[in-house]
C-alpha cells in the first residue's frame, strides 16, 4: 500500500516534469523558428544551410547543458559560502574535486539522476536553526538570472550569428533547469525545491539535514560510519520518516549496521522500511534492496527470495550504478555465491579495484573490502568441506 502511494507520487512528479519541459521545449522552438526566419531574411541562412544551422543548434544545446550544470553546481557553492558554509566537494557528471588535507584532489564518483553536486560542510545550529534557503536554491536562483541574461543579450545581438544562437539557447536551458529544480518534485533523487520544501516543514528535518552535511563532512575525511558518534544515528520516528530529509537518516542507520557487520539487526530494518510509508528517495531505496541481496547471500542465499528483489527495475538501477562500491560488492557476492561463476566474479573485482583507486572516499571502500573478504572467505568454507566429503 505504502509502496503504492510512492508510485502515485512519482509518476504525478513525472508528468510534471515532462509538462515543463514539454511546454519550456516548446516554447523554445517557436523563439528559435522565429529567430532562424529573421536570419534568413536578413541572408544569414541560405536555403541549403538549414541542415547545417540544425547540427549547430543540437550542439550549442549539449554544450548549454553542460555549461548550465556548472552554473547551477556554482550557485550552491555561492550561496553556501556566503550563509556560512565550508566547501567540501564539487561534482560535474562522474568527475569529483573534494578537498583533502587542505587541498584539492580529482575523483571520480557517479551518481544515477544527478549531473552535478555541491556538497559543503555545514554551520553548527543555532537554536535549533540553521541558514538553509540559499544554499539549497542557489542553483535555481543561478540558472534563472543567468538564463534571462543570456535571453536578453542573444536577442540584442542578433548580428552576431554564432553568439546570439548560442545565448537563446542558453537562455531556454537556464530556465528550464531553474523550472524542473525549483518545483518541488520527487524523484531517484529529490529536486532542490523539494528538498527546501522538505526543510521548512519541521525542525526534525532540519536537524536532519545538518547530521547529512555532518556525516558527509566525515567521511570526507575518512571516518567510516561505525566508527562516528550513534546519536547521529538515531531512528526518526513513523511520521518523521515520512519527511525524506528524516529517511536519509534511517537509510545512514542501514548503512552504520552493515558497516558494524551487524547483517542480521541491518536486514530486519531495511525490510521494516521498505514496507512502510517513508519519504526514502528511490536510489536510496534501490541501494537499501541492493544490500538486502548482500545480507540474504551470505546468509541464507535464498534464490527465490534474492531473484523476488532482483526484478527488472532493480537490475537496470544496479547496471546504470555499475560502477558504485556497494553494487559492485553485491554484484561480486551473486556472481560468488548464486551464479558460481567465478569468471565473472573475477570481472567484478578488477572493476572494484579500478574504482577504488578514483573513488573519493577511502573509507568507503575499506568497509566494502571487508564485506567482499566476507565473500571470500564463504567460499573459502565451501571449497574445504568439499575437500572433506
Amino acid at each position: 500500500m505504502a509502496e503504492g502511494k510512492k508510485q502515485i507520487k512519482k509518476h504525478k512528479g513525472q508528468y510534471i516534469l515532462i509538462g515543463i519541459m514539454s511546454l519550456v521545449g516548446f516554447m523554445g522552438g517557436i523563439l528559435m523558428t522565429e529567430y532562424a526566419i529573421h536570419m534568413k531574411k536578413q541572408g544569414m541562412i541560405t536555403d541549403h544551410g538549414h541542415i547545417f544551422f540544425m547540427v549547430i543548434l543540437l550542439v550549442e544545446i549539449y554544450f548549454a547543458c553542460f555549461v548550465q550544470i556548472i552554473i547551477h553546481e556554482a550557485g550552491h557553492l555561492i550561496f553556501g559560502r556566503l550563509t556560512g558554509y565550508q566547501f567540501s566537494s564539487f561534482r560535474i557528471g562522474s568527475f569529483m574535486w573534494i578537498k583533502k588535507d587542505g587541498k584539492l584532489k580529482l575523483k571520480k564518483l557517479s551518481l544515477a539522476g544527478t549531473g552535478g553536486q555541491c556538497l559543503m560542510s555545514p554551520p553548527d545550529m543555532v537554536g535549533g536553526k540553521m541558514p538553509y534557503v540559499l544554499y539549497n536554491l542557489g542553483g535555481i536562483l543561478t540558472n534563472g538570472i543567468v538564463g534571462l541574461i543570456c535571453l536578453g543579450v542573444g536577442f540584442l545581438f542578433k548580428q552576431y550569428y554564432y553568439l546570439s544562437t548560442f545565448l537563446i539557447v542558453m537562455g531556454v536551458i537556464g530556465i528550464l533547469f531553474a523550472l524542473t529544480n525549483g518545483i518541488p518534485m520527487p524523484g531517484l533523487v529529490n529536486n532542490d525545491g523539494h528538498n527546501a520544501w522538505s526543510l521548512g516543514k519541521s525542525t526534525s528535518a532540519l536537524r536532519s539535514f545538518w547530521l547529512q552535511m555532518k556525516i558527509a563532512e566525515q567521511i570526507a575525511k575518512g571516518i567510516r560510519l561505525k566508527d562516528m558518534p550513534e546519536e547521529w544515528f538515531s531512528l526518526p520516528t513513523p511520521e518523521e520518516m515520512k519527511n525524506s530529509m528524516n529517511a536519509t537518516i534511517g537509510v545512514f542507520r542501514c548503512n552504520r549496521l552493515i558497516d558494524a557487520k551487524a547483517f542480521d539487526e541491518a536486514n530486519q530494518l531495511m525490510e521494516k522500511l521498505l514496507k512502510t510509508d517513508t519519504g526514502i528517495v528511490d536510489i536510496h531505496r534501490k541501494l537499501l534492496v541492493c544490500d538486502r541481496i548482500y545480507c540474504d547471500l551470505i546468509h541464507g542465499n535464498r534464490q527465490d527470495y534474492i531473484d523476488e528483489m532482483l526484478d527488472k527495475k532493480q537490475k537496470e538501477f544496479m547496471k546504470a550504478m555499475k560502477k558504485f562500491p556497494s553494487v559492485l560488492r553485491t554484484q561480486y557476492a551473486y556472481a560468488l555465491l548464486a551464479q558460481q561463476n567465478q569468471e565473472e566474479a573475477y570481472k567484478i573485482k578488477k572493476q572494484f579495484e579500478k574504482c577504488s583507486h578514483t573513488y573519493p572516499y577511502p573509507s568507503d571502500i575499506e568497509s566494502e573490502q571487508e564485506l567482499i573478504d566476507i565473500v571470500d572467505a564463504l567460499i573459502n568454507v565451501k571449497e574445504e568441506e568439499i575437500k572433506f566429503t
